[in-house]
């Protein structure tokens, strides 16, 4: 009979028990059908009936909307860091290179954070127990931070989580800042794991914390650098999850991840900023991040997680940062959402219902850059990691009512949505319309937000084709499985290249590019539609599907990856690295 210690697969075993496929599936019917709580009491829990398995039983039973929506609170900085930030590692820090461009934003650095990641209790639902959870400070999601640019930030993060853990996940960390314009010291590579008693391959030692340095600085620093880099470059709504090799998806279906918002003149964070460049979107209280997580749990009501799953996790229960099903009392006034698809696998399809009529709203934002006019819209779809802001006016709704987003897009497995579009489909965060706000309503929603830069395909010195396939019972890229240690091609910094990616076999891939965003140039040979025509950093591949995306590299140097952000197909080697060298 297997015992708990038995259950733990160590990173380097995990990955040759991976090689073998089939025997991989096999053996997650045997030791990967077990919530955490469940392990450690030596019994088995259930699995999603949407899943990977396909005949585990449901959650139990939650009843919808009696859960408030919580809001992340905002991080706070501190007065300085003990011991001081350096440009190489601190005492007691983890191994890494050296901080790029140290002495332009190093010493000028104002803002200080320290965040610990630690395991935590925590309640999906009234109805169901507290489940063990690993987040940062310790809450689901973590906290939101609010940054502005050209005020760079040093954000240290200390890995505090037990080093012998029991049940799904790896208690090494190493934080991706989704897709912030940095230093590759400080993206999160997958390699770079550590805790206080091991580390990863890319890495020198391991160590109590690791400073980030986020300068938060537009791409095109070195072309524009009388603005800090290209405005017209800017993004909004950023998100930092953990990215350890091989066991991303387990880790950020536990609780790690957060979001990072980034305010500029333009999108000022200030709906009564008296300055005219200011574009005045709803702010304060109503600005809302909302992350979308589906969860499996088990008999007994407990989180799981079905680490030998290859093909994709799905949920029964749809959490709104981390409720599941929860409702939000609003005023009668404009609210600014930023949706966040969390994953690990689902795709969606979004609408506003009011007594079962969709509705339409201001569609502003795609992967949190502004577009350059407002779409008004009455649905849109999201791959995993995609980020869409939305604005919706509550003015327009009598005091009392209730409205719903709803998830329409059917998906039974790992493959991606089926294309069927459900009716009514599933209700997931209701809206409950208040009294009109007690100041007026001075927030805009200009038609007019961001100007794109030019795409000058002079710039473009080479074309490489990426092909993302299911070969030999592991997920690939042109064949190949992720090396950690070797990149698979190097752009030089400076320079800009044409991405193609293709898909196949049936399957869905949101891919995401580390460091710089991109610009779809043909989905399929044709124009990108217009909620993709901005700039991004998840390209969806619906099965067949062929991409042709411009991208540049910019202002920093050093080691990044690529992948397919279903985080368990990234888990099992679809990514490469790349990375840039001097010009």
């Amino acid at each position: 009979m297997l015992k708990p210690k038995d259950l733990r697969v160590p990173a380097a075993g995990r990955r040759e028990i991976l090689k073998y496929g089939a025997a991989a599936a096999g053996a997650g019917l045997l030791l990967g059908q077990l919530s955490d709580a469940a392990a450690k009491d030596g019994g088995t829990g259930g699995g999603s009936r949407s899943g990977g398995s396909g005949d585990l039983p449901p959650s139990p039973a939650t009843t919808p909307f009696i859960v408030p929506l919580p809001v992340p609170a905002l991080k706070q900085s501190v007065a300085a860091l003990d011991p001081a930030p350096q440009e190489g590692p601190g005492p007691g820090e983890a191994g890494r290179d050296k901080h790029q461009r140290w002495a332009e934003f190093g010493p000028s650095t104002r803002k200080f954070y320290e965040i610990h990641v630690k395991e935590a209790k925590f309640s999906f639902h009234p109805q169901l127990p507290d489940s063990t959870i690993w987040g940062y400070d310790g809450v689901f999601p973590g906290p939101t931070f609010e940054a502005r640019y050209g005020e760079s930030a040093i954000v240290r993060i200390y890995n505090d989580l037990p080093a012998n853990t029991i049940g799904f996940g790896s208690p090494e960390i190493s934080t991706h800042l989704h897709n912030a314009h940095t230093g590759s010291e400080s993206d999160g590579f997958p390699g770079d794991y550590y805790s206080r008693t091991k580390f990863g391959p890319t890495i020198a030692h391991a160590g109590a914390y690791r400073d980030h340095l986020y300068p938060n600085i537009y791409a095109g620093f070195d072309a524009f650098h009388a603005t800090g880099g290209d405005p017209r470059e800017a993004l909004g709504t950023l998100f930092y999850h953990d990215h350890r090799v091989e066991f991303t998806s387990p880790n950020v279906y536990k609780g790690l991840m957060g979001f990072y918002l980034l305010f500029d003149e333009l999108d000022s964070g200030n709906e009564t900023d008296p300055s005219s460049t200011a574009l005045h979107l709803p702010s304060g209280k109503y600005d809302i991040p909302l992350a979308f997580t589906d969860k499996q749990f088990d008999r007994n009501g407990l989180l799981f997680f079905d680490q030998f799953e290859v093909d994709g996790i799905l949920g029964d229960k749809f959490c709104v940062n981390g409720k599941i099903q929860p409702f939000f009392q609003v005023e009668r006034r404009k609210y600014r959402f930023r949706f966040l698809d969390g994953g690990p696998s689902r795709f969606y399809e979004f609408y506003l219902s009011y007594k079962g009529v969709d509705q339409p709203f201001q569609y502003i934002a795609s992967d949190g850059n502004l577009l350059p006019e407002t779409l008004t819209l009455t649905k849109f779809r999201m791959g995993v990691a995609e980020r869409a802001d939305i604005v919706i006016d509550f003015l327009n709704y009598p005091k009392g009512a209730q409205l719903f987003i709803v998830n329409k897009l059917e998906q039974v497995n790992g493959r991606g949505p089926t294309g069927k579009i459900l009716n009514p489909g599933t209700r997931i965060l209701r809206f409950d319309v208040g009294d009109l706000p007690a100041s007026p309503d001075k927030s805009q929603v200009p038609t007019k937000l961001r100007e794109l830069p030019p795409i000058n395909l002079a710039e473009v010195v080479k074309t490489r084709k990426f092909e993302f396939v299911r070969r030999g019972g592991a997920w690939t890229v042109n064949g190949e499985l992720f090396d950690v240690l070797t990149p698979t091609v190097q752009p030089k910094r400076n320079t800009a290249e044409i991405w193609v990616f293709k898909g196949g076999g049936g399957w869905s891939h949101p891919i995401h590019v580390h460091f710089e965003e991109g610009r779809i140039l043909s989905r399929n040979g044709k124009p990108p539609a217009r909620p993709e025509a901005g700039r991004k950093d998840i390209f969806v591949l619906a099965p067949n599907d062929e991409l042709r995306v411009f991208l540049r590299f910019r202002d920093f140097e050093g080691k990044y990856v690529m992948h397919c952000h279903n985080l368990t197909h990234e888990d099992h080697a679809m990514m490469i690295r790349f990375d840039i060298v001097p010009s």
